[in-house]
């Protein structure tokens, strides 16, 4: 009802107001991607509080990983029949309550609750917030306005990783969702703020609009369930989809154990151990940065075969180096290499199915985080059995493999 604002700007061009409410999406994905970090560095914690295994004491983040995966599927129906902003705003006050059942957790069990409720608060906020800029600004501002929002997901991994060791080694583990209860609770009075001056806006759009929106939600439907369907059986889309499952998998899911990984092994303090896994966003962060040369030198087929060997080579090191310094180039390295594999994929994605380019984006999500809610569970499972360097290095043979794939069908395809 309420996804676009009321502007004066040309069609070119960006009004301020619209601008405003970017930037406070952007405090929303950044929300939600810190509330899907925050625990990995707090896991050795966890195990030795609730007297349960590493594997064990996984579940807050497998179960959050394997909700907000599968909640992907339903806000982007939910978000066109109600207004996306609405959704936002409601899924980040549902978010801060979650929050709060996490804080007074007597049990692994009701925490694990706990993230159950906050990852379907924070499944809608990072693609009802891309696509609430989609509709909201011109298509040729489209990619600079969606970097706002990129910047703000990718601030919060790095956020994610690094307070939930300092603040669990500093305060204890209760805190981190402390905070995430009060980030949550002000970024969503924020965004109702910003809600209620679109609502207050609404006399100036066309008295049909919301009525037309709902009068076409069960349409709507109907047509995203039938492109959905087209898209996942075309030859092409499947594997796409694969390759995002996996990616997620051997990445997203296995950075989970990278910073537990490095408190047993090395000995590092959970705030260090964070720290260094934090380094993975900045590299991300820089391949920012730098994305349009490479791409212009290197093409996909490039991009993602170095970025594959980089990721893997540098997962590796992880797993094995005897000593920790080594383990700061190689976070960060390890950040720049998925991060120029993960943007050529989500590239390729954009333009699996042209025809329905929205619906086939939100299945690329979909199955990006539910290949991590694969990889979070297998990884947990499979740490307490084989050790984490295992599972590290493991990954990182894999991602390695999966470059070299998808170079090769990329080339097939050309």
């Amino acid at each position: 009802m309420f996804s676009r604002p009321v502007t004066t700007a040309t069609p070119d061009t960006v009004s301020a107001t619209t601008r405003r409410s970017i930037l406070l999406l952007s405090f929303a994905t950044f929300s939600s991607m810190c509330a899907q970090r925050i625990c990995d560095a707090m896991l050795p914690e966890l195990a030795r509080v609730f007297a349960v295994s590493l594997g064990q004491a996984a579940q807050v983040v497998s179960v959050f990983a394997i909700t907000y995966g599968a909640a992907q599927l339903v806000y982007g129906p939910l978000g066109d029949r109600l207004g996306k902003y609405r959704i936002i705003t409601f899924g980040a006050f549902g978010c801060s309550v979650g929050s709060l059942v996490a804080v007074f957790a007597s049990s692994l069990d009701m925490l694990v609750v706990a993230r159950f409720l906050m990852a379907i608060g924070a499944a809608g906020l990072i693609p009802l917030a891309m696509a609430w800029v989609g509709d909201s600004v011109p298509s040729n501002r489209l990619q600079e306005m969606l970097t706002r929002t990129g910047l703000g997901s990718t601030l919060g991994l790095v956020a994610g990783q690094l307070l939930g060791g300092l603040l669990t080694d500093a305060f204890g583990w209760r805190w981190c969702f402390v905070f995430m209860a009060v980030l949550f609770m002000v970024v969503g009075t924020f965004l109702l703020n910003d809600l209620r001056r679109q609502r207050r806006a609404l006399p100036g759009v066309p008295a049909d609009a919301s009525h037309a929106a709902h009068a076409t939600a069960p349409e709507q439907e109907r047509h995203f369930v039938q492109q959905a369907m087209a898209i996942i059986t075309g030859p092409w889309s499947r594997i796409v989809l694969a390759m995002a499952m996996v990616e997620g998998a051997v990445s997203f899911g296995v950075l989970a154990i990278w910073a537990s990984h490095l408190h047993h092994r090395l000995g590092l303090s959970l705030t260090v151990a964070g720290a260094v896994v934090a380094l993975f966003g900045l590299g991300g962060m820089l391949y920012m940065v730098v994305a349009r040369p490479l791409i212009a030198r290197f093409g996909q087929r490039g991009l993602v075969l170095r970025g594959g060997a980089m990721f893997g080579v540098c997962a590796c090191v992880i797993a094995f180096t005897p000593g920790w310094l080594v383990a700061i180039p190689a976070s960060l390295i390890s950040g720049f290499g998925f991060f120029m594999f993960h943007n050529t994929m989500q590239a390729t994605a954009t333009n699996m199915a042209p025809h329905a380019r929205g619906t086939a984006v939100s299945l690329f999500s979909s199955f990006l985080f539910l290949g991590q809610s694969v990889g979070v569970v297998l990884a947990a499972r499979l740490v307490d059995q084989i050790g984490s360097s295992a599972v590290i290095s493991g990954a990182g043979v894999v991602m390695v493999l999966e470059g070299v794939f998808f170079a090769w069908v990329l080339g097939r395809r050309d």
